[in-house]
Formats: structure tokens, sequence, C-alpha cells
């Protein structure tokens, strides 16, 4: 696909009839739970007969899928859901850092009431994910810790921003949720959000922008060595 037919993907995906944004939701939160593992081979028919769904949306799901790199169309093998290796996923951390670093700095730049509403809807979420960690909940603490960067960039009010990070969001949850067990307890993230959220209450949007890229950047540096480390070439 050219460059200008993603841009014209991206830019239509609020005017999809909503059986075909049904059938986007289904099959991504499909993939991202396993049911349709890396590797995973099949038929758009059998796809939808396991979801429990008509062939048409899922048909145009899946070409929507193909463009943001999760699967691939193949000719007489049918659907193949794509398997990331660790320079793939590095790759996807380059383009989170830039976009969440971006985000950061246009919510520093907004006036004082906005930011503090951030802040304050930023910080409950931080909250929860300390909460999350006390219960030894790594599975809960991944959810918001998802959520606590879906809403720092959707707070920044650049739609693109918003719709080119959950992509990659999306294709990193795999390897999130492999390398939870094999991490040290991310305590240390409670305190780099903080120390974020700080920032942008400040209005200080070049702290903010350094502290959410270094943010990530750690972040990246950690799953990747730990997949090298256990041999996850494929996921």
């Amino acid at each position: 696909m050219s460059d200008a037919a993603a841009l014209f993907e991206i830019d239509n995906v609020e005017r999809k009839p909503p059986l075909v944004e049904a059938a986007y939701d289904a099959l991504k939160q499909a993939i991202r739970d396993g049911i349709f593992p890396p590797g995973f081979q099949g038929s758009e028919l059998e796809m939808a007969h396991r979801l429990g769904m008509s062939r048409t949306p899922v048909h145009q799901a899946i070409i929507r899928l193909q463009s943001e790199g999760m699967v691939e169309l193949r000719a007489k093998r049918g659907v193949v859901v794509r398997a990331l290796s660790p320079g793939d996923m590095r790759e996807v951390y380059e383009v989170i850092i830039a976009v969440e670093g971006m985000a950061a700095f246009l919510i520093g730049g907004k006036p004082p009431v906005e930011r503090e509403r951030i802040c304050v809807s930023l910080e409950r979420l931080n909250a929860e994910l300390a909460q999350a960690l006390d219960r030894d909940d790594l599975l809960g603490w991944a959810d918001v810790d998802g959520r606590f960067h879906e809403v720092l960039v959707e707070a920044s009010g650049n739609g693109r921003l918003a719709r080119i990070a959950k992509v990659n969001i999306d294709q990193s949850y795999r390897a999130r949720r492999l390398t939870l067990s094999l991490r040290p307890k991310p305590l240390q993230s409670i305190h780099e959000h903080q120390a974020l959220i700080a920032a942008l209450r400040r209005g200080d949007a070049a702290s903010a922008r350094q502290q959410a890229e270094e943010h990530k950047e750690k972040a990246r540096e950690l799953i990747i060595d730990l997949l090298n480390r256990h041999g996850m070439k494929h996921l």
C-alpha cells in the first residue's frame, strides 16, 4: 500500500460502518488475546465464523488490519496473523516515543485550567496503577498503564497522533503481555508518570516532552532486552 493510500485509510477510520468497526474491534482483540496467535492462517470465512459475524464486515476489517501491519492477505493461504520480531518492536517503540513526546509537548502548552483537568485524570490512573501493583495484579497494571498512555495522547487534542499511537500500542501489546512475568515489578513507572504529570502541571512543555520520551525509551530497552535474552523472536 502506498503512503497516500495508508494516510487515506487512517483519515477514514471514523467513517467506517458500525458493523465493520465491530468486526475490526473483535478481530484486533482476538489477535491481542491470542485467539488468532502469530502465524495463524485461516480463511476470512473461518475467522468470521469463529467470531460469529458475517463475512463482508470481517473482510473490510481485515483490509484495515493489513494496512496497520497486524495481518497479511496471501494468495491461496488466506489471512495470516503477522509475527513481530524484536526489530519490529524497536520500530514500533520509536513511533510511540515520538508520538507521546509530541503529545506531552502539546498538553504542556495548553491553558492552566485544561492542563489541570488532564493532570487530575492522569493522576487518577496513576493511583490505579499503584493499587494494581500493591495487589500484584500485573495484568491489571498493564491494562491501566495502556489506558494512561492512551489518555495522554488523546488529551493532546491531535486526532492523527491518537490514531497513530493506537495502531502502534496495539502492536506492542503482545510483547508487553508476554514479558510481564519476566520483568522487575514496574514500581519505577509510577514515579516516572508522576514526574511527567508534574511537568505538565507546571506548563513546562519541553520538560514534559523529555519525561514522556525517556519513560518510553526505558520501556523499549527493557522489553527488547527481555525478548532477546529469552529468545522470543516471533511474537
